[in-house]
């Protein structure tokens, strides 16, 4: 099978690393999405089971087959997020360049979740940023669309603090938590960031 070109790939930036995943990420995969279900449940697009079910050692193992079979397509880009402490590393969330179209279009979808627990401490995005220009870069990609629920302000803060152009509403766009969800789409291309040297640098810039 062909692989997804720029992946796989380790990118970091200070104590923030983002990586393929491994099997031996099971167990911190788990405790973080079982902690999370009241802040991760009411925007993703899961199937009606038990939360338990879906965040088990055994889907996550189901899952991770499907991400690695989506970058062998070369149809995603699936990253953990983790931050490095005292040594190692620590698994903090999930960002995913998916939906990839090659030739005269050259995007893809954004998607990301992040553990409560270091929400607000700038890990979010410096990964988007880090993925952003990971997909311009070396994924040779020109535009990253990042889809989001008006009522989720913190994931919309993300996209807005490094500079994301608010493209369109999008009214009943997807079945998300037994109903079928508006969102507001968010993108950049190449040239938006290219005159900043990039999205980590406009992202470095703004925090100071």
């Amino acid at each position: 099978m062909s692989s997804a070109v720029g992946y796989p790939a380790v990118l970091t930036d200070g104590n923030v690393v983002l990586r393929p995943y491994r099997r031996g990420d099971a167990g911190q995969w788990v405790e973080v999405r079982t902690y999370n279900e009241a802040w991760l449940r009411q925007w993703e697009a899961i199937p009606p089971a038990p939360w338990a079910e879906l965040n088990s050692t055994a889907a996550f193992h189901m899952i991770r087959r499907a991400m690695r079979k989506g970058a062998r397509q070369g149809e995603s880009m699936p990253f953990a997020i983790c931050v490095r402490e005292q040594g190692r590393e620590r698994l903090v969330g999930h960002i995913n360049l998916g939906s990839i179209v090659r030739r005269a279009f050259s995007s893809a979808y954004c998607g990301y979740w992040i553990d409560s627990r270091v929400a607000g401490r700038g890990i979010m995005p410096t990964a988007l940023a880090l993925v952003v220009d990971h997909a311009f870069g070396s994924g040779r990609l020109h535009r990253v669309e990042v889809n989001i629920r008006p009522e989720n302000k913190p994931s919309r803060r993300v996209v807005e603090k490094l500079g994301f152009r608010e493209e369109g509403y999008h009214p009943h766009y997807m079945f998300i938590d037994g109903a079928w969800r508006d969102h507001i789409g968010y993108a950049l291309t190449w040239e938006d960031v290219a005159t900043d040297g990039g999205l980590m640098a406009r992202w470095r810039r703004r925090r100071g």
